[in-house]
């Protein structure tokens, strides 16, 4: 294997989960380049003063050809996009072609092909590439990210005071993107010992709706309500928001699977890895809550 100070690629360096990849492997010292997509994403990473940043076209070999030059270890994350299993084949091919000898890839917790679960499907296509390819790789099976409740869910919190998710009473066991990243950096820092494993990402409880809104309104000194809203309701707002048609189907398939308690699971990975019990959503809430 490689030397921990060698370069590792991060792809999907500006996102929830690759910023704090970036952040993670940065403070260590162990030289990163982040590929960015837009200026903005430029001018998000330059913050940080990573070894390199690069514009990345995920549709241009040539583009990928120019992010995987001499690069032996890479973080590798694909949009959730229609075409997100060509993307990601695509990916890992310029993998394999630029001789990357280690990968830890960000996939979806219950990946599989054989999963009837959309996005456990395309991720796990894209896994099986992976595979396939005979470089040495760790998968990260992340649960529902907690940041979801920043990315997606802030201003309903911040301005209507709820949460609003057609979860019913279902139980989630969310985890902080700030694990994952310090799952991955483990894996770079010991690569030998993570090689060939799947690591299930959750925090070490599994809440309700209502369960989370109680931890939001002690934390943010007002009342957090939950609604449990119909999924035909959900659906027509990503609709409208202008989400493409297989994505909103995906991801009302994805918050059925919630409902019916799904991603419950408890998982000891992260404590495995790094030693030390998960974020709680408790903390999660009291770190971001000027967030909301």
């Amino acid at each position: 294997m490689s030397q921990n100070n060698e370069l590792v690629l991060v792809v999907g360096a500006t996102g929830t989960i690759g910023y704090e990849v970036c952040k993670s492997l940065n403070e260590t010292g162990i030289p990163v380049r982040g590929t960015y997509h837009s200026e903005g994403g430029k001018q998000k990473l330059d913050r940080l003063n990573l070894a390199e940043v690069i514009h990345l076209n995920m549709e241009d070999k040539s583009s990928l050809d120019a992010a995987f030059r001499g690069v032996t270890k890479a973080f590798l994350l694909v949009p959730d996009r229609p075409d997100m299993v060509e993307l990601g084949i695509s990916l890992i091919d310029a993998a394999k072609k630029a001789k990357v000898e280690y990968v830890v890839r960000s996939s979806a917790m219950g990946a599989s092909e054989d999963n009837t679960l959309m996005y456990a499907q395309w991720h796990g296509k894209i896994d099986a590439r992976l595979k396939e390819t005979g470089i040495e790789y760790t998968l990260l099976l992340p649960s529902y990210f907690m940041q979801n409740y920043i990315t997606f869910d802030r201003e309903q919190i911040a301005v209507q005071n709820g949460i609003y998710l057609p979860f019913g009473d279902g139980k989630v066991s969310c985890i902080d993107v700030r694990d994952i990243a310090a799952v991955a950096k483990k894996c770079f820092l010991e690569s030998s010992k993570h090689i060939g494993k799947n690591y299930t990402l959750t925090s070490s409880e599994a809440l309700s709706g209502a369960e989370q809104a109680t931890i939001f309104s002690r934390h943010l000194d007002r009342q957090i309500t939950y609604h449990n809203i119909p999924p035909e309701k959900e659906e027509e707002a990503m609709l409208a928001m202008g989400m493409p048609k297989i994505l909103v189907k995906a991801l009302s398939q994805l918050h059925s699977f919630c409902k019916a308690n799904e991603f419950a699971e408890i998982s000891p990975d992260v404590e495995t890895v790094l030693d030390r019990q998960p974020i709680s959503f408790d903390r999660f809430v009291e770190d971001y809550k000027t967030s909301w």
